[in-house]
């Protein structure tokens, strides 16, 4: 207990940080931003309301600079539309703000607003989805709330297998990633709420899991709904469920694998939008 209180009473007062940064307003703008492009995208924010010196070394180019992927350029130079920005700041803002859509309308690029790293997502389109090219089974076709021209649209089928890779290269580094299918449910679904199984590989770690749902049992019990993984409603409207996760640590290099499957009763009215990776 009183290690607890020592510690407690050794930390930094409001007035220590006040002062703290009243020392640090007297360095060269240059050297303020070479201070908080160590920092984060969120720190550097907060940095500006400090003082006007400060307020102009967090908005510089210098620190956004180093909050954006390294090839940053590259990656909006394959965008569908053009990429618009006068600021490193609001390319920043503009990227975690919204997917840009890259590779003629099958992937789409965004940052996570905290710290700066990569999300993308993989559009039905480039998906390899068992029957696909069946038209007895799916259909392509488009629905406005997507972000994408070309969903995957299920009639119905016994089979459903639902699968993509990614290149390790194409993700930030030192990171935890999760994969999600990101779908939707047609009021006429059928089939939806039986478990399925996912599978997520990467570096010869394969993740998998069991008792995965589209749609939720009417009938769960308050246990086993904590056992098993149901969808949850994301903020742009559509719904996912997690495939599983891995780490990309810096210099891995190969495939992240991620599978959703499940064979076992006839089902439909599933709209499938694509697979997301993002960091935990």
């Amino acid at each position: 207990m009183s290690k607890k209180s020592s510690d407690t009473s050794h930390r930094p007062r409001m007035d220590e940080f006040n002062e703290a940064a009243a020392s640090i307003s007297v360095l060269p703008e240059g050297c303020i931003s070479d201070i908080l492009s160590l920092t984060s995208p969120r720190d550097a924010s907060r940095a500006a309301a400090i003082s006007k010196t400060f307020n102009t070394a967090a908005d510089s180019d210098a620190v956004w600079e180093q909050f954006l992927p390294p090839d940053y350029r590259q990656v909006i130079a394959r965008a569908v539309s053009p990429v618009v920005f006068e600021t490193k700041k609001e390319l920043y803002i503009s990227l975690s703000d919204s997917n840009v859509i890259l590779d003629r309308g099958t992937l789409g690029f965004k940052l996570d607003k905290d710290s700066g790293k990569k999300c993308y997502m993989l559009g039905a389109k480039d998906l390899s989805i068992a029957w696909h090219d069946d038209t007895r089974y799916w259909e392509r076709g488009h629905v406005p709330e997507s972000r994408f021209d070309e969903v995957a649209i299920l009639r119905g089928v016994w089979w459903l297998d639902i699968c993509d890779i990614i290149p390790s290269v194409m993700l930030s580094p030192k990171s935890t990633y999760v994969a999600y299918l990101v779908f939707r449910i047609t009021r006429n679904s059928m089939g939806l709420a039986v478990p399925a199984k996912t599978t997520v590989g990467f570096g010869g770690i394969r993740n998998e899991r069991s008792y995965v749902y589209l749609k939720r049992p009417q009938a769960w019990a308050h246990d086993e709904a904590r056992a098993h993984a149901a969808p949850t409603t994301r903020k742009d409207g559509w719904m996912e469920i997690e495939l599983g996760e891995f780490y990309h640590d810096d210099g891995d290099e190969g495939e992240v694998e991620m599978k959703f499957q499940e064979h076992d009763s006839w089902k439909g009215g599933l709209i499938v939008e694509g697979i997301a990776i993002r960091p935990k």
